[in-house]
């Protein structure tokens, strides 16, 4: 480890991420999650008397590592296909390695005659059968090969997850039939399961996409058909002319896309995506989400290119890939129900979702938009509203929490996270996000997976089974005057300061984050623009290596301080006792503010900058951290980390390591602004190691 490189020298491709996420099923999940539902099926037996079904999936992994194009131009449908291929491929290797053990195995003669029919009267019957699947699954690692290479292999291969668990579900129950059940119940269950979850393309891949390049893509169509005589075409329309129209192109035999259009190449893009995705199995696909979601017609619109581009002809017939709206802004949280509603009075709309819709709701976007406090509760309501609208309409609602790592990114402990949602917005069914580090956090060790899938299901059966309360109106009422009092704090700051730009730039080493190679995306979604165009990832990603953790606490902080100087301490209170949603909000709160370092961050502004503007907005700063590690001890009735003593262990050990790591960013980052770009290699690369250094230690980074 000594002599081993300490960062990555080379930018990360999307492709190199995915081979990153197949890498930890491969090390941890792929033993994990069947050895979580062996323990599963036996707590069922002892306390309910029944066993987990076989093919039972209560729990999956997907991902979007080669999916997600939202603001990254690295992701085109070139990097999809490569990705949907290698996915084919490393299913095909794990599965063929455990189909080789279970051949070895599966010695024994007797067997039922529903699988004798199927091999003849030969010995070892069970080896003959799993010869065959064996040859198959060769056959489908050679084509993906072949695939990536750009040439066709004509051999049978497995298409269908359904093709290669049948032989599988004979062999057991001619196992169980013929009194070999211990035998059935071994490996041949495991890889049941793992086909079961994992399937022939080990992570289905979700896809995300921005509404505003649908949006286009439909323009330049119509554009060219000519369909609209108005000024402006589709992107003038109303938001009912345009539902009108595109509900009447879905029931449209016609092609919408002429033979010789060519659109833009953002726009041959797009198609393209839509293209591909169309020739998948079923299996390989998750969710299409679709960023920045705002109108009914941001989903129509999805649906109508995945017509025009052949996803009603796909393996799934009249079930294309499904399609998921993210709600991410306060405004997009806010407006959510009226936007579902819109979409589920549409009768052909519901039939096609089969009553089944899933919503994704927005941590990242919303918190760098209004705040930690404001956002908090705006993603409370609004999955509130969803389940309400779903309930209207007899659909079944799954919501997909797009959480990070950090606090201002929906970070925290998950179990206390899942049963702090709001009352019905859980029912038997809910995505999350893991992302980053915390995925090797998570999932890195086989103790870490089982512990945490443990964590995930309990959760899942407890908010369905048990919800939590419904908060009282005066609660309701407090919270949302702490986020008006918050947002209007934290926009009057970050969006409308003169020199809050300024001051980012200056004292956290936010430019110099986009020389390290830690993801393929690039740090904006636009190459112009200011704060509003950074993601949230570098926008938490710069504030936590200074210490002053600001997106986490700015705004919520102040609105608590003037809540307590109104007298409203015993009501804030009564809602940590009583509200798990406030309760895990304050915890977040307590965690990110032992982390923040006010002495630190005030050694960057001092040694970083000299204009005085730029320094009393620092000073400002430091007040409004100071006054928020005030007034959170009487609300949460105890000092902070005070019944956390692992975590303030942690931070104590771990403090003075980082404290040297800080005092050589600082210094590096002073000497390298005053050098061009490349001129002093060594250094960048020491301001490199200082920044992988403090993100290690500070372990929840954005």
């Amino acid at each position: 480890a000594w002599h081993t490189d300490e960062i990555r020298q080379r930018q990360p491709t999307p492709v190199d991420e995915a081979k990153w996420g197949f890498a930890t099923v491969e090390a941890t999940l792929w033993e994990a999650l069947p050895n979580f539902l062996r323990e599963l099926d036996q707590q069922m037996q002892t306390h309910l008397g029944t066993r987990l079904p076989l093919t039972a999936k209560p729990i999956g992994f997907a991902s979007w590592m080669g999916g997600d194009r939202d603001g990254n131009p690295n992701v085109t449908a070139k990097v999809t296909q490569e990705v949907l291929l290698l996915s084919r491929w490393q299913a095909a290797d794990l599965l063929l390695k455990n189909v080789h053990e279970l051949r070895d195995d599966l010695s024994m003669q007797a067997a039922s005659s529903d699988l004798l029919a199927v091999t003849g009267e030969q010995h070892e019957p069970y080896r003959v059968l799993l010869k065959t699947v064996r040859q198959r699954l060769e056959n489908t690692k050679r084509w993906a090969e072949a695939a990536l290479v750009g040439t066709v292999l004509d051999v049978p291969i497995y298409q269908q997850d359904e093709e290669l668990l049948a032989p599988l579900l004979l062999i057991y129950d001619s196992l169980v039939q013929s009194g070999m059940r211990a035998i059935a119940e071994g490996g041949l269950t495991n890889l049941i399961r793992r086909v079961v979850c994992f399937g022939l393309t080990l992570l289905p891949l979700d896809i995300r996409q921005s509404a505003q390049l649908h949006a286009q893509a439909m323009q330049e169509i119509t554009d060219y058909l000519g369909l609209f005589s108005v000024p402006g075409g589709y992107l003038a329309l109303s938001e009912t002319d345009k539902q009108q129209f595109l509900i009447s192109e879905l029931n449209n035999k016609r092609p919408l896309i002429a033979d010789d259009f060519v659109g833009t190449p953002m726009t041959q893009e797009v198609l393209a995506t839509f293209r591909l995705l169309a020739k998948q199995p079923a299996s390989a696909l998750g969710a299409y989400i679709i960023s920045m979601a705002t109108q009914a017609s941001d989903v129509l619109v999805v649906r109508l290119l995945q017509k025009v581009c052949g996803g009603a002809l796909s393996s799934t017939a009249s079930q294309p890939q499904r399609i998921v709206p993210l709600f991410e802004t306060l405004d997009d949280l806010q407006g959510a129900a009226a936007t579902l509603t819109q979409l589920l009075s549409i009768d052909s709309y519901r039939h096609h979702i089969n009553h089944q819709q899933e919503v994704m709701i927005g941590y990242s976007d919303s918190t760098k938009d209004a705040g930690f406090m404001a956002a908090a509760w705006a993603q409370y309501q609004a999955q509130e509203s969803l389940a309400q609208v779903c309930d209207r309409f007899g659909v079944h609602l799954t919501l997909f929490h797009g959480r990070g790592g950090s606090v201002s990114r929906g970070g925290g402990p998950l179990h206390a996270a899942i049963l702090s949602q709001p009352r019905g917005s859980i029912r038997g069914s809910m995505r999350i996000t893991e992302q980053g580090e915390m995925i090797q956090f998570k999932f890195g060790l086989q103790g870490l997976a089982l512990r945490n899938l443990s964590l995930y299901t309990s959760a899942v059966l407890q908010a369905s089974l048990q919800p939590a309360p419904a908060p009282l109106p005066i609660w309701r009422d407090m919270l949302q005057q702490l986020a008006d009092v918050s947002v209007a704090e934290y926009r009057r700051i970050v969006h409308q300061h003169a020199d809050f730009v300024n001051y980012f730039h200056a004292v956290t080493p936010a430019e110099e984050l986009n020389r390290l190679a830690i993801g393929s995306r690039p740090a904006k979604r636009r190459a112009q623009g200011g704060i509003e165009s950074l993601r949230a990832i570098p926008w938490v990603f710069a504030w936590t290596q200074m210490r002053l953790m600001l997106p986490a606490w700015l705004g919520t902080g102040h609105a608590l301080a003037q809540a307590i100087e109104q007298q409203q301490l015993p009501i804030l209170q009564d809602m940590v006792k009583r509200w798990p949603f406030f309760a895990m909000l304050m915890d977040m709160q307590e965690m990110v503010l032992a982390k923040a370092q006010a002495r630190v961050a005030a050694y960057y502004e001092s040694r970083l900058t000299h204009d005085a503007a730029l320094q009393a907005l620092g000073a400002y700063f430091q007040h409004g951290l100071q006054q928020a590690r005030v007034c959170l001890p009487p609300i949460i009735g105890h000092e902070l980390l005070q019944h956390n003593p692992v975590l303030q262990r942690s931070i104590q050990v771990r403090n003075p390591y980082l404290d040297p790591l800080h005092i050589l960013q600082v210094e590096l980052m002073r000497r390298l602004r005053a050098l061009t770009p490349g001129q002093a290699p060594v250094l960048e690369k020491a301001l490199m190691v200082s920044i992988t250094g403090i993100a290690a230690g500070m372990r929840n980074t954005g």
